[in-house]
């Protein structure tokens, strides 16, 4: 027994086609056709295998640029999030130094000399952020009036 490696069909050698031989018993050129075709069937499915896994890797590289592009999408909107939350947490510090200030100039209640009915005054802190409560009032008024009418 020889022991000879198998190549695949691409590397091959293939039979020779016998174009320059004639020969002149057909029985003998049927029968060196048949390893010929035998051959060459087997290199066309091998082939249409091919052209498949071609088929399907390009179906599948297809499907994978369209996630690629949702993913691109997906980060530029994290990136303009990322943004937006990086401004608001840079306002924060002044947020918190303008509650410092305000509160800082707010006294404070000596807990000494209460007495138990008394109820100690302080002054509230400046108004950091004013909020119209004449129209909520407003609202509110015509939203009762509007049940009693109603009832």
């Amino acid at each position: 027994m020889s022991l000879r490696p198998t190549l695949p069909s691409h590397i091959r050698p293939r039979p020779s086609s016998g174009l320059g031989l004639r020969n002149s018993n057909p029985s003998a050129s049927t029968a060196s056709n048949n390893p010929q075709t035998s051959a060459l069937h087997s290199r066309i499915a091998e082939k249409k295998v091919e052209l498949e896994s071609l088929r399907q890797l390009r179906d599948l590289s297809a499907g994978l640029a369209g996630q690629m592009q949702q993913l691109e999408e997906k980060l530029a909107t994290l990136g303009t999030g990322t943004e937006a939350v990086a401004a608001v947490m840079g306002n924060w510090n002044q947020v918190l130094r303008a509650v410092f200030m305000a509160s800082a100039k707010i006294p404070k209640p000596d807990n000494e000399g209460e007495g138990d009915g008394e109820v100690a005054t302080m002054p509230l802190p400046q108004t950091l952020v004013r909020i119209p409560i004449q129209q909520s009032e407003a609202l509110q008024k015509e939203a009762e009036t509007a049940q009693t009418t109603g009832e």
